[in-house]
């Protein structure tokens, strides 16, 4: 299982628009409806980036940003001035949203050296009128993203969801792993906790203390969360996204993705085609 690929699951840019910005004064960026994330990369000078109600913070030369809300932000320039690239998600999706919510409003990368061969092939393809231009710059921002969250995860300061977290211990871990990997395998709290070689009480107890609710209930809402992606697929149907996430018949399945999501599936993917939810994922320019 790889956690951090679990939570990009399904992001994808499509249409990507970056900007390039040179700060010589306070700078405040007004998000349009929807767009939830932002990636802000210093290349030259610092900046300091400031989310209410949180403290303001610096960005030097390298360092990254990741704004994870939908209040307006202020960025400014310290010194004379400062170079930034930046580029914008809009996340409606449901596994959009599951990473959007594993993240706090502000995250910041001190130095984000592995990263920065691809900011600089960003600032450069964002003057190029190249074929394939926008698949590029579509996949940039992807691999930036990927990047930076990757950097982010191993700072001691992060503060990475609980199941997340919970993947490194002894109990719970082979567990978890067990789930994202097999999902539509028929998982009972008794497997599970044969899996993490304890008891069931003491499996059942560990799961909850450490990821903040019961495993079968986090294993029903991880299975929802992939229903809901695979839905969005071209031809799936109620029945066969049922048999991908475990459940023998479409009854059960519609059942618990209304419990959990509040909206029928049959409903969740004709929303998909009207406009209510999208699959993909836009970005707008920044600033």
């Amino acid at each position: 299982m790889d956690a951090l690929g679990d939570l990009l699951r399904g992001v994808r840019a499509d249409g990507a628009l970056f900007n390039r910005t040179v700060l010589t004064r306070p700078w405040e960026t007004n998000r349009a409806e929807a767009a939830a994330l932002e990636l802000i990369t210093v290349v030259r000078g610092s900046a300091r980036v400031f989310v209410a109600p949180d403290e303001p913070r610096t960005l030097r030369e390298s360092g990254a940003a990741i704004v994870c809300t939908k209040a307006p932000f202020t960025l400014s320039a310290v010194g004379a001035e400062c170079e930034l690239v930046s580029g914008a998600y809009q996340l409606d999706s449901s596994v959009g949203r599951r990473l959007i919510s594993a993240l706090p409003p502000l995250l910041v990368v001190p130095s984000g050296e592995e990263c920065m061969p691809i900011v600089e092939l960003i600032a450069a393809e964002i003057s190029a009128d190249r074929p394939g231009r926008q698949y590029v710059m579509d996949r940039m921002l992807d691999w930036m993203l990927a990047c930076t969250l990757r950097e982010w995860f191993d700072l001691p300061e992060a503060c990475p969801p609980a199941w997340y977290r919970a993947l490194g211990d002894d109990v719970v871990g082979p567990a978890l792993h067990a789930m994202h990997d097999e999902p539509a395998r028929p998982w009972t709290v008794a497997a599970l906790a044969a899996r993490a070689r304890v008891s069931r009480a003491v499996f059942a107890r560990n799961f909850t203390d450490l990821v903040g609710r019961p495993p079968m209930a986090y294993l029903t809402e991880w299975r929802m969360t992939l229903a809901a992606e695979l839905l969005a697929e071209p031809g799936a149907t109620v029945a066969s996204v049922a048999g991908q996430v475990g459940y023998a018949d479409g009854f059960g399945f519609s059942d618990a993705f209304k419990r959990i999501r509040g909206i029928a599936p049959s409903a969740y993917r004709a929303s998909l085609t009207t406009g209510g939810t999208t699959s993909g994922t836009a970005l707008r320019a920044a600033g």
